[in-house]
């Protein structure tokens, strides 16, 4: 016999997904983003890693850092100069400022409304800093020691 109890606390007000909802939810999740460590591990690998990282933000933003390689488009120019910069053929990682930013979602839109495969970064910038990868300026490179809240001390990864 199944009892059916009244919950108050604000998690489970709303009752968790069904098992195969949340395997839908979360492999579309997965199809949509990807994680700041395994952008740089994927970087750092020899040869092609298949992608192309896209820096969304502004012009003083990308002097103030970018991600080594990545190519600068502003969201607001996507539609304007994706099919000059990019190559359809190449799956695109969008990133922008960080969590709090939603640059780097409007520029994955954008680039999907013009036909290209595309995934946006989790964290953003911040998180690639913060988690102690090279970065590059106007003044040449860069790598800040990595936040131990985002990068614990002797870990490669978050163990995910």
């Amino acid at each position: 016999m199944t009892t059916t109890r009244s919950v108050s606390n604000p998690v489970l007000r709303v009752p968790p997904a069904s098992p195969a909802a949340a395997v839908a939810h979360f492999s579309a999740s997965l199809a949509f983003h990807a994680d700041v460590s395994d952008v740089a591990a994927a970087l750092a690998a020899d040869g092609d890693p298949g992608f192309v990282v896209l820096d969304s933000r502004s012009t003083q933003a990308w002097d103030q850092g970018r991600i080594p390689g990545a190519v600068h488009l502003p969201t607001a120019l996507v539609h304007e100069r994706a099919e000059r910069l990019l190559d359809r053929s190449v799956p695109v990682v969008t990133y922008c400022w960080g969590p709090g930013c939603n640059g780097a979602t409007r520029a994955a839109l954008a680039l999907a409304e013009l036909g290209f495969r595309v995934k946006e970064m989790l964290g953003g910038f911040e998180y690639w800093v913060r988690e102690g990868f090279p970065y590059e300026t106007r003044q040449g490179s860069g790598r800040r020691d990595p936040d131990p809240l985002t990068a614990p001390v002797g870990a490669e990864d978050c163990g995910c």
